[in-house]
C-alpha cells in the first residue's frame, strides 16, 4: 500500500471519532503520531551505529513499547495511557545531561493534543501507521517527503492555514537565487512548516556537502527557524527529522517579533534569510513597542521586514515573499522601502502570477 493511501485511510478512521473536528485537528492528531513513529524508526538506526545510544524517552513511552504490537493495549486503557501518562510525561520531559533530543520532544508536545475519544479507533490508527510506514526504508523515506507536501496542502485547503504553505517551486527558486553555502547561517524567522529550510538543506547537500559526518554536522548547525503557532511548529520539527536533521533544536516555538529589535546582537546575525512572513495579520497590542517609533506598526509583515534588515550580516542576502503593493504603501511601508533602497541593495523584484499561493 502506498503511503498516500495509508494516510488517506488513517484520515478516514479519524473521521469516525467524535472528538476530531475538521481537517486541522485530524492533521494535528496524525502528525504527533507520525512524529513518534518516525522518531522511533530513527532511534533503531541510531542504536545500530552507536552502542551507547540512550533514548530520551522513558521506556514505557517509546513507540515500540506501547504502539508497535497490533494486539497491544486498546480501548479505554489506551486512551487513559495517552492522556494521563504519554502526554504529561513528554510535555515535561527532562533533558538528561543537556540531551537536546529531549528538548525537541518536549517542545513538540508542549501544544500537541490527543483529540481522539475512542481508544479502539486510536489502536486502529496506530496499527495502520505501524504496519504501513517504515521510515528506515529508503524508498518510503523519499515517498514520505512527497506525502508530507500533500499533508501541508490538505492543511492549507482546510481554510485556516493558508499562511503555512509556500509552493515548492517558489521556495526552490528563492533558495537557488540566494545560494546559501555550507557554513552560512540560514534563518527563517516565520518558518511555518519549514519549507524554506528543507529546500535550503537540499540545496546545501546538492552543491556543498561532501557526504561526511562532519559536513552533516556543519549543515545541521547552520539552519535556524522560529514559528509562533503550535501545529506548524510540530510539522516543521517533523519535517527537519524527515530531511535528516537528527536534532532539530534550532527550530524554536516562539514569536520572533516579541523580542525588542535592538536586543538582537551582532553575533546573532545571519548570512541568509528566506521567508514568507504572514501578511494581512496584526500583532497583539504591545508588540509594536519592540520597534523604533518611525517603523512602529501592528502589521505583521511590516514588522518582519524591519526584523529581516536588522538580522542580516553585512553583505547578507534575503529572499522574501511580499504581497502586491507592499513597496508602494504609505507610512511605515514607505519608510521600509527607503531602508531597502538606502541601507540595503534591493537587487531584484519578481512578480508572480495571480493564484500562485491559492490552495
Amino acid at each position: 500500500m502506498s503511503i498516500s493511501t495509508t494516510i488517506k485511510s488513517i484520515q478516514d478512521l479519524m473521521r469516525q471519532d467524535v472528538g476530531v473536528d475538521g481537517d486541522a485537528q485530524r492533521i494535528g492528531q496524525l502528525v504527533w503520531l507520525l512524529f513518534l513513529k518516525i522518531f522511533d524508526d530513527r532511534e533503531h538506526e541510531w542504536e545500530m551505529f552507536n552502542d551507547d545510544y540512550v533514548s530520551p524517552i522513558p521506556e514505557p513511552l517509546r513507540w515500540r513499547n506501547w504502539a508497535s504490537d497490533p494486539a497491544g493495549t486498546t480501548g479505554d486503557a489506551l486512551k487513559t495511557f495517552i492522556d494521563n501518562e504519554l502526554f504529561p510525561e513528554l510535555q515535561t520531559l527532562h533533558a538528561k545531561e543537556g540531551d537536546q533530543r529531549a528538548v525537541v520532544i518536549r517542545n513538540v508536545f508542549a501544544d500537541a493534543y490527543n483529540y481522539m475519544k475512542s481508544g479502539h479507533l486510536i489502536r486502529q490508527v496506530v496499527n495502520r501507521i505501524q504496519a504501513d510506514i517504515d521510515f528506515n526504508k529508503a524508498q518510503q523515506r523519499h515517498a514520505f517527503g512527497d506525502m508530507y507536501e500533500q499533508i501541508l496542502k490538505d492543511l492549507q485547503s482546510a481554510g485556516n492555514a493558508g499562511e503555512f504553505y509556500t509552493p515548492r517551486a517558489v521556495t526552490e527558486f528563492m533558495v537557488a537565487q540566494v545560494d546559501p553555502k555550507l557554513d552560512e547561517k540560514v534563518m527563517d524567522p516565520a518558518c511555518g512548516t519549514g519549507g524554506f529550510l528543507t529546500c535550503t538543506i537540499e540545496h546545501k547537500r546538492k552543491h556543498y556537502v561532501k557526504h561526511t559526518q562532519a559536513d552533516e554536522k556543519r549543515l545541521e548547525a547552520s539552519i535556524f527557524g522560529v514559528e509562533k503557532k503550535p501545529l506548524p511548529h510540530l510539522l516543521a520539527t517533523t519535517n527537519m527529522i524527515l530531511h535528516g536533521i537528527e536534532v532539530p533544536s534550532q527550530i524554536r516555538h516562539d514569536n520572533t517579533l516579541a523580542r525588542p529589535l535592538k536586543d538582537w546582537s551582532k553575533e546573532e546575525r545571519v548570512d541568509v534569510i528566506v521567508a514568507n512572513p504572514p501578511f494581512g495579520g496584526t500583532e497583539e497590542a504591545g508588540i509594536e513597542k519592540n520597534f523604533p517609533t518611525d517603523i512602529r506598526t501592528r502589521e505583521t509583515a511590516d514588522l518582519f521586514m524591519a526584523l529581516f534588515i536588522r538580522l542580516l550580516k553585512y553583505n547578507g542576502r534575503a529572499a522574501v515573499v511580499l504581497p502586491d503593493g507592499f513597496l508602494f504603501g504609505e507610512g511605515t511601508k514607505s519608510r521600509l522601502k527607503e531602508k531597502l533602497l538606502t541601507e540595503c541593495n534591493l537587487h531584484t523584484i519578481i512578480r508572480l502570477p495571480n493564484g500562485v499561493f491559492n490552495p
